[in-house]
C-alpha cells in the first residue's frame, strides 16, 4: 500500500478513532552507529510533530561501547533525550557473545518497556541487538514497525532480518523488489509501505555543505577530492576465518594502492576483535597512508564518501547510500549477496588474493557514475510520518498473514489418509489360505488364494511368502499397512498371538507362534485370532454390529463358529475358549463331533456335517432326484444336499429342517445365557438357515428374548475383513 496519498480527513479519522487528541507514544530503539543513521531522520520528523507524537528513544549495544566510539555522544549532540540506557554487548565478539548480548538484552527489555509502555516501537534492518528489541516488543503486546525489511543480503542478517519482519505488525521498505518480498513472505499488503530509506533524505542534500573541511579533518591537510579511499568491513558471521583472511588481504591491497584511505573499525560482530588485531598487526593506525577511525559522524561520514575515490569493503552503505553519490564502490565477498546496486558498485565476491583486490581498485578508483536513486528518492520520512498517523490502536493486535491460495493437497485429505491406510489380513481356512489387503473402509483391494498346506512348516512358509508379496504390491495400489491380521480355526491365545490348537480341519496346527516369526520379516505389528472372533469384529466394523453394544455373530461354514460383542468388546473368556458356539449341545444322543462329543450344533449344521449326511443318502441312491446330475468323479458335498432339498428331495429338507433347529436351539441357549440384542449369521449357509432359527426361537425362547433381530450378515468376506479389523481398529483407535 502507498501512504502518498493518504489525506489529512483520514489522518483526522485514525486521530478520532485512537481517542481524542490521544498522541501514539512511539519508542525509538537504536543499537548502533549504523541504524542511528536510518532512524535519525525519522526520529527528528517525530520530533518536529509533537501535537501527534510521544518520542522515546533507548540507546543500547554497540552505541554504549568505547572501543567502538561511545555513538550514544552523537544522539545527545542531535539534542534527542534519552530515556534508556541498556548495555547489552557481552564483549568477546564471537557466537556465543552474540547469543549471550541477546539473552541479556531480553533480560534488560521487559523492565523498560513495561515502565514506557509505547504504543508502537521502530526497530531497524537485521542486527542481533534488533532481534532481541523485536521479540521483546512482540511478547509484550507492542507492535512493532520494521524498517527496511525484504532486502536480501548474505550472512546471518538475512535470517535475522526475516524473523524479525515475521515479528512486526507494520512495515517500511526501500525498494520495490523489498516489497514484493514481503508480500510473498505472506505479510499483508495494507501494512506495507514503500517509502525509501530514510538515510537518503539526508544524502540528497548533502552535497552542497561544506566538505573540504571534513575532508581535511579526517584525511589531513593535503588530501584532494576524489583522491582517497573510504575502507569500511565487517567480519561474516557465517565464516568468520575466511573473512578475516579477505580483510588481510583488503588491507595489503591498499598499501601496495598507496592512497590516502580512512579505515573504520569494524562493528562488534563475532570476529571484529581478531580484525582489530590484523589492523594492529599490520601497523595501519601508525602508517602514514592510513587514518584509522572507530566512528565518524553520519553528516561528516556522507561528505567523505562523496567526494572519495572509492568506497572498499562489504558495508550495506557501499551498496545502499554511496550510489546516491556515484562514488564507485568494490563490495568484496558474500555479505551484501542479493542487495540492489547501482552500476557504481564492482562485485568481488571471491576476494582470495591480494591482486585481484588490487586490480579492482584500479579499474574502480577516481571514476564518477551517474547518481543511483534505487533505495530512496528524499521523502522517505514524510511517508513514514504519514503512515504512523494511519494506524489505528483499535485494530486487533494479532497480525495476519495473507497465505496465497494453495491448491488442495489429496493426500492431506482425511478421506484419502482413511482410504490409504490399509491391513494385510490373513485368513486360514480348511481348504484354503487366503491373504488380502483391505482398506480402512473394508474395500478388499487385493487378494491372493493358495491352497493351504498339509505340514506347519509348509504352511508357515507360504503364509510368509503371500504376505511379503502383498506388501510390496500394496506399494503400487497406493495402501499404507499398518499391520497383519490373522484368523484360523481352533483356539487361540491373541495375546501372545499363538493358536493354542486347533480343529481336526487344519493338521499340525497346534502351540504354533504366529506373531513372531511374520513380525520379524515383515517388521510390522501382527494380531491373531480366532476364525468365529474374527467374524464378529468384521460386523462391529463393517457390519450389522457397527454401533451395537451387545451382539453374537454365528459362522455357518464348514464347522460352525462364533464371536460375542459384548459392551461393544469382543469376549475371549478366561482360557480363550468363549464363543466356542459350535460346540454347544443341543442332543444328548446326537451324531459325534469333530470335537468327540456328541450332538453338537457343528454334528447338524456345520458344511461337513451336511457332507456327511449328503453322502449317506447318495450311497443309498436317495440323493440325486429330476433336474440334478453329478459326475462319477465328483464328490459329494453340501451343495449336493441344498440343492436335492430344493427340488423336492423330502429326506434332504428333513436334514435340513433338522440342522436348522439344532441350529435354533443353539442361538435360543445363546439368548438365554448372554441376552444379546442382535444375532447375526454368517457365512455359506445361513440364508438355508435364517427362517429356521427364527422358527425355533418363536417355539422355544422365552418372550423377553424373541423379539430379538436375526439378520444374515450382509458382508462378502467376514473372515479376512475380520482379520483386517484386528489391525484397523487398534492401530487406529486402540479399541481391541
Amino acid at each position: 500500500m502507498t501512504f502518498k496519498n493518504l489525506s489529512k480527513q483520514k489522518q483526522k479519522e485514525v486521530m478520532e478513532k485512537n481517542g481524542n487528541n490521544q498522541k501514539l507514544r512511539v519508542c525509538v530503539a537504536t543499537c548502533n552507529r549504523a541504524d542511528y543513521s536510518k532512524l535519525a531522520p525519522i526520529m527528528f520528523g517525530i520530533k518536529a510533530e509533537p501535537q501527534f507524537f510521544e518520542l522515546d528513544v533507548v540507546v543500547l549495544g554497540s552505541h554504549l561501547i568505547d572501543d567502538y566510539g561511545n555513538t550514544y555522544r552523537m544522539i545527545e549532540q542531535d539534542d534527542f533525550d534519552i530515556h534508556t540506557r541498556l548495555h547489552t554487548i557481552v564483549r568477546g565478539e564471537d557466537e556465543a557473545a552474540m547469543v549471550e548480548s541477546v539473552g541479556l538484552a531480553l533480560v534488560k527489555l521487559p523492565d523498560v518497556l513495561n515502565r514506557l509502555k509505547p504504543d508502537i516501537m521502530i526497530v531497524h534492518g537485521d542486527r542481533f541487538d534488533a532481534l532481541a528489541l523485536a521479540t521483546s516488543a512482540a511478547l509484550m503486546n507492542i507492535r512493532i514497525l520494521h524498517i527496511e525489511g525484504g532486502e536480501v543480503s548474505g550472512t546471518i542478517d538475512d535470517s535475522i532480518r526475516h524473523a524479525i519482519t515475521k515479528l512486526a505488525h507494520y512495515h517500511v521498505c526501500c525498494t520495490r523488489s523489498a516489497e514484493q518480498h514481503l508480500i510473498a513472505m505472506c505479510e499483508d499488503h495494507d501494512r506495507i509501505l514503500l517509502a525509501g530509506c530514510p538515510s537518503y533524505d539526508k544524502l540528497l542534500s548533502a552535497k552542497n555543505k561544506d566538505y573540504m573541511s571534513i575532508i581535511r579533518m579526517w584525511l589531513g591537510e593535503d588530501v584532494k577530492t576524489r583522491d582517497y579511499i573510504v575502507a569500511l568491513q565487517h567480519p561474516v558471521t557465517t565464516d568468520i576465518k575466511h573473512s578475516i583472511k579477505m580483510f588481510e588481504l583488503t588491507l595489503d591491497a591498499l598499501i601496495s594502492f598507496n592512497k590516502r584511505t580512512l579505515v573504520l573499525f569494524p562493528n562488534v560482530d563475532a570476529g571484529s576483535k581478531e580484525m582489530v588485531r590484523v589492523m594492529r598487526k599490520k601497523g595501519i593506525e601508525h602508517h602514514p597512508n592510513f587514518r584509522a577511525v572507530k566512528h565518524v559522524p553520519f553528516d561528516q561520514f556522507i561528505q567523505l564518501v562523496a567526494h572519495a575515490g572509492c568506497m572498499i569493503g562489504n558495508s550495506s552503505c557501499g551498496v545502499r547510500e554511496v550510489g546516491a553519490f556515484g562514488t564507485p564502490v568494490i563490495n568484496l565477498g558474500t555479505r551484501q549477496t542479493g542487495r540492489e546496486t547501482g552500476e557504481n558498485v564492482l562485485h568481488v565476491r571471491d576476494a582470495d588474493t591480494q591482486d585481484k583486490i588490487l586490480h579492482a581498485l584500479q579499474l574502480q578508483f577516481g571514476k564518477q557514475y551517474p547518481c543511483s536513486k534505487i533505495y530512496g528518492d528524499g521523502n522517505a520520512v514524510p511517508r513514514i510520518l504519514k503512515f504512523l498517523k494511519s494506524i489505528d490502536l483499535k485494530e486487533p493486535l494479532q497480525k495476519k498473514f495473507c497465505f496465497p491460495p494453495v491448491k488442495d493437497n489429496i493426500s492431506q485429505d482425511i478421506d484419502h489418509i482413511l482410504e490409504t491406510q490399509s491391513a494385510l489380513a490373513v485368513d486360514l481356512g480348511g481348504t484354503n489360505l487366503r491373504v488380502a489387503i483391505v482398506s480402512m473402509k473394508g474395500e478388499i483391494v487385493k487378494k491372493y488364494t493358495q491352497l493351504n498346506p498339509k505340514t506347519y512348516e509348509d504352511r508357515l512358509a507360504l503364509i510368509l511368502k503371500m504376505c511379503v508379496e502383498a506388501a510390496s504390491e500394496a506399494v503400487n495400489v497406493n495402501c499404507r499397512i499398518l499391520g497383519v491380521g490373522i484368523s484360523t480355526g481352533g483356539r487361540v491365545n491373541p495375546r501372545e498371538g499363538i493358536v493354542l490348537h486347533s480343529t481336526k480341519l487344519i493338521q499340525e496346527w497346534s502351540s504354533v507362534d504366529l506373531r513372531t516369526p511374520i513380525s520379524d520379516a515383515l517388521h510390522l505389528p501382527v494380531w491373531v485370532d480366532n476364525d468365529g472372533n474374527c467374524a464378529a469384529l468384521a460386523e462391529r466394523k463393517f457390519g450389522h454390529g457397527k454401533g451395537i453394544e451387545n451382539f453374537v455373530t454365528l459362522i455357518t461354514g464348514t464347522g460352525i463358529g462364533g464371536g460375542i460383542v459384548h459392551q461393544h468388546e469382543l469376549i475371549h473368556g478366561s482360557s480363550f475358549c468363549a464363543a466356542e458356539l459350535g460346540h454347544i449341545v443341543v442332543s444328548l444322543d446326537g451324531p459325534e463331533c469333530l470335537c468327540g462329543s456328541q450332538g453338537c450344533i457343528e454334528a447338524y449344521a456345520s458344511g461337513i456335517a451336511l457332507q456327511r449326511e449328503a453322502k449317506k443318502l447318495h450311497d443309498d441312491d436317495l440323493l440325486l432326484v429330476e433336474g440334478m446330475s453329478m459326475k462319477k468323479e465328483e464328490i459329494v458335498s453340501a451343495a449336493h444336499l441344498i440343492q436335492a432339498a430344493k427340488l423336492g428331495n423330502t429326506k434332504a429338507e428333513s436334514i435340513l429342517r433338522t440342522a436348522g433347529t439344532a441350529l435354533g436351539l443353539g442361538v435360543v441357549n445363546i439368548l438365554h445365557t448372554v441376552n444379546p440384542s442382535l444375532v447375526i449369521l454368517s457365512g455359506v449357509l445361513a440364508n438355508h438357515y435364517i427362517n429356521a432359527v427364527k422358527d425355533v426361537i418363536n417355539r422355544q425362547a422365552l418372550s423377553s428374548v424373541k423379539t430379538v433381530d436375526v439378520v444374515v450378515s450382509n458382508l462378502a468376506d467376514p473372515a479376512l475383513l475380520g482379520a483386517a479389523s484386528l489391525v484397523l481398529d487398534y492401530t487406529t483407535r486402540r479399541i481391541y
